[in-house]
């Protein structure tokens, strides 16, 4: 059976190279516009919307592309910033761990079904890299950044959540949460707008 990783080609043509770079700045658009505060220093966004578009439409490759550039085009604007662009790290490894379930899942059966069991894969994935990568490498690298210890950042979701006084409960009553609100919001608009928009996301081929 032919992969569906790349086009049929093979390979990204040039065509396909332009979607790409339209949909990374839509990402970057987005990252850098819209952040809906939720709590604490969560803020929601819809950046990951375009990735997973380009992604069922050109590829799981394409999709981990365009969430590469949206990172790399934010950092040229917002700059590396005290953690030296941790930050847009993070947001990577979370959004891949969003966008290749999908993406991949989808490739092996392009039905609408095969699509929402690929984003809600995603949306799992991403809840567990959240959680990990927060732990591991984001709530560290902030407290060195911001000479903020463990307590200082708990307590910025205490106010908020006042149940939430531990790192543990921080990272499974908020983070995970939190990913998953956004990866339902992101999959919800993606599942609305996909088929309209095939007809530009495919150029000539067939959703």
């Amino acid at each position: 059976m032919k992969s569906r990783v790349f086009p049929s080609s093979h390979r990204l043509s040039t065509a396909d190279l332009t979607r790409i770079a339209v949909l990374a700045a839509l990402s970057a658009v987005l990252f850098l516009t819209i952040e809906i505060p939720i709590v604490a220093f969560y803020k929601l966004d819809f950046s990951n919307l375009p990735a997973v578009l380009g992604g069922f439409a050109m590829g799981p490759v394409a999709g981990v592309i365009i969430l590469a550039l949206k990172d790399i085009m934010h950092i040229l604007v917002k700059g590396l910033g005290s953690t030296m662009g941790i930050g847009d790290l993070g947001d990577f490894l979370m959004g891949v761990a969003y966008v290749l379930p999908a993406a991949l899942l989808y490739q092996r059966q392009r039905t609408r079904r095969a699509a929402l069991t690929g984003m809600l894969t995603g949306t799992v994935c991403m809840i567990v890299a959240g959680v990990l990568i927060n732990w591991l490498l984001l709530i560290p690298v902030y407290q060195t950044a911001y000479h903020m210890d463990l307590a200082g950042i708990v307590a910025m979701a205490t106010k908020a959540l006042p149940f939430v006084d531990s790192e543990w409960k921080l990272l499974l009553c908020v983070t995970a949460p939190f990913n998953l609100l956004k990866g339902l919001a992101v999959s919800i608009l993606a599942a609305l707008i996909y088929k309209p928009l095939s007809p530009l996301l495919h150029g000539k081929r067939e959703a």
